[in-house]
């Protein structure tokens, strides 16, 4: 176990208090903060997951989904267990409301994964299947390793983090997709059992103040967070406060974890939202889960023409300079575009590290 940093003791009582994120737990001698990894154990909060993983995998970048980072390039791929947020519809819930701390077989120093992220080719490492903020030391950690053999790093995280450890955490990281999983109080209250404002600051700050390149997703529930004035409000506030050149993808919810009666989110509802959100002023709309070729390829913002395509997470055209700007008219696509394309492609390769 790993002692974790961001927490104090309560002066009334000495309490513990872990001060990572807006839930500020407060677990007794033992126990553990909702996250689960996370424990209060002496005069300490110790991570129990440092060094242990539940698996990794090479894939295609955007799987993440990122679109505008290092496209066609292959990404290692890995999380840990459990999660600072209760989502009843989370499409991962294997892993992130997993107890079982002790499955975590697959041990990995920061530097073994580096090397192995250097063997296989990778070009970046994704902090993934679970929210890397609940592991945030080991994170780091692994990002700076990487940055010492020239591999950049990534988040997929739901951004439910407080300011202090929020800005060295992103401080570390090249890109990050961030979960936007609605955009009203009731929706995270009701259905994630946390709140939207600090998911919203973070959001703000990771795309006004780093150099850490964003992209936001959102998972679509039929009648829960996609109707035309949530999605009105929510492209409104994109545009007004990051600007138009923010990628959002719109991702395909099926029938899961605690949800199993709600149907899958139709291919109609993505294109909608889609069309809603690029009327708002956003230029790079997207929408996944589902074979959309024109919805899943990027297109220039100033003369329209298709700048990469993609058929699921294949690339066929690339209309772009070699610095990343449109060939027909020389406006700069938005991203981290380092010379040609990647060739991985759609594969999947599993990995075992140690």
């Amino acid at each position: 176990m790993d002692t974790a940093r961001f927490w104090s003791a309560r002066p009334e009582d000495g309490r513990l208090v872990c001060e990572l994120c807006p839930r500020y737990c407060a677990p007794k001698p033992g126990q553990r903060g909702l996250c689960f990894v996370r424990k209060a154990e002496g005069q300490r909060i110790v991570l129990d997951t440092y060094n242990r993983s539940s698996g990794f995998c090479i894939d295609p970048i955007e799987k993440k989904p990122l679109n505008h980072f290092l496209p066609g390039t292959p990404v290692l791929s890995f999380g840990t267990a459990g999660c600072n947020l209760a989502c009843k519809f989370c499409q991962n819930h294997e892993i992130s409301t997993s107890r079982q701390v002790d499955s975590l077989t697959d041990r990995a120093t920061p530097e073994m994964i580096a090397e192995a992220a250097e063997r296989a080719g990778a070009a970046s490492v994704a902090f993934t299947y679970n929210d890397p903020v609940i592991f945030y030391e080991y994170a780091v950690d692994i990002a700076r390793a990487c940055h010492d053999r020239g591999i950049r790093s990534v988040a997929v995280t739901a951004g439910y983090i407080t300011p202090e450890p929020r800005a060295e955490f992103f401080a570390h990281m090249d890109a990050a997709n961030i979960d936007l999983k609605g955009f009203s109080e009731a929706f995270y209250h009701q259905l994630a059992a946390a709140h939207l404002a600090p998911v919203l600051e973070t959001i703000d700050y990771v795309a006004n103040e780093t150099d850490c390149w964003v992209e936001l997703t959102t998972l679509l529930i039929p009648g829960h967070n996609d109707s035309d004035r949530e999605l009105t409000e929510m492209a409104d506030w994109i545009v007004d406060r990051l600007g138009p050149d923010v990628p959002l993808h719109f991702s395909a919810f099926h029938p899961d974890h605690r949800m199993p009666e709600v149907p899958a989110t139709p291919q109609a509802t993505l294109l909608r939202a889609r069309q809603i959100a690029r009327a708002a002023g956003l230029n790079h709309v997207y929408v996944g889960n589902t074979h959309h070729k024109d919805g899943q390829s990027s297109y220039c913002s100033s003369c329209g023409d298709l700048l990469i395509g993609r058929d699921w997470y294949r690339l066929s055209d690339w209309n772009l300079t070699e610095d990343g700007h449109c060939r027909s008219c020389g406006t700069a696509f938005p991203g981290v575009i380092d010379g040609p394309p990647g060739d991985w492609g759609p594969r999947r390769q599993p990995l075992r590290i140690g």
